[in-house]
């Protein structure tokens, strides 16, 4: 009673009071802001399981990350930088251009404007050892074609379905009809690897997550990752705050609170 702990659950946690088994709460580090506490655990996990357990990323590799100035793509970024000489490609609006460059980004893609496949060709000839595919259908294509040999394609998202405020029906069967579909025979031939993740579906892992967990803890205490807070809203604000993510306007993890933070009541009351 009165541990600081941080919370892994599928839902249900956009409320001011949550109750959830105690074998899904995890202590916080010292140090360690609520804000930061938020933000840790489904990106974080999700990065470094995607990277090292799936992709064994090693120096001297090289890796392509999509939206990459969002909550995974950042947490991505720094787990990268603590492997030695990894060369990282990362698409995203070229707004968010210099703030990728600042936290490790080699080669930004502004993916709205360039073909981001040519573009990694161009530095790389023979393509990446790793891709973080959130994106889906014919974008996890290209992933597979920008592999290098005995690289690793790791899908965890279909992020072009949501293309807007609503499900957008077009998108959603333009994305099936281009999925990406490889069988092992290919495979075999091309010497690569396809990986899927969702960590919404290690609901009884407890033994892998957590150890995954503890790294990432010992990580945050040495001062290597630290969660990036793009901004901080009220529950009352919600629309607001999923409608920034929806256009993309993001640097980082976008959190909930149930009430306004305290500076910011201070200033309205001033």
């Amino acid at each position: 009673v009165g541990d600081k702990v941080m919370v892994l659950a599928r839902s249900g946690l956009w409320q001011e009071v949550v109750n959830v088994p105690a074998s899904q709460t995890f202590l916080m580090p010292e140090g360690m802001s609520f804000e930061e506490a938020a933000a840790l655990l489904v990106n974080y996990i999700t990065a470094y399981m995607i990277l090292f357990d799936f992709g064994n990323l090693r120096p001297n590799q090289s890796v392509l990350i999509h939206m990459a100035a969002g909550g995974v793509g950042t947490a991505a970024i720094q787990l990268c930088k603590t492997v030695e000489n990894v060369t990282i490609f990362g698409t995203a609006s070229a707004s968010k251009h210099d703030s990728l460059k600042e936290s490790g980004v080699a080669h930004p893609i502004d993916y709205r404007t360039m073909d981001y496949a040519e573009e990694v060709r161009k530095i790389s000839p023979k393509g990446v050892d790793i891709v973080l595919d959130p994106l889906g259908g014919s974008d996890t294509s290209k992933a597979f074609n920008l592999l290098k040999p005995m690289g690793k394609l790791i899908t965890y998202g279909v992020a072009n379905l949501l293309t807007g405020q609503k499900k957008n029906l077009v998108a959603m069967a333009k994305t099936w009809w281009n999925q990406f579909s490889i069988n092992a025979l290919q495979l075999l031939h091309h010497n690569k690897a396809v990986c899927g993740y969702d960590l919404g579906n290690m609901d009884e892992e407890f033994e892998l997550v957590g150890g995954v967990i503890a790294k990432l803890v010992n990580l945050y205490s040495q001062g290597k990752i630290k969660p990036k807070i793009d901004s901080v809203w009220p529950f009352d604000q919600v629309a607001d705050a999923m409608r920034k993510m929806q256009e993309k306007k993001n640097v980082g993890k976008v959190i909930l609170v149930p009430e306004a933070p305290k500076e910011e009541s201070q200033k309205e009351e001033n």
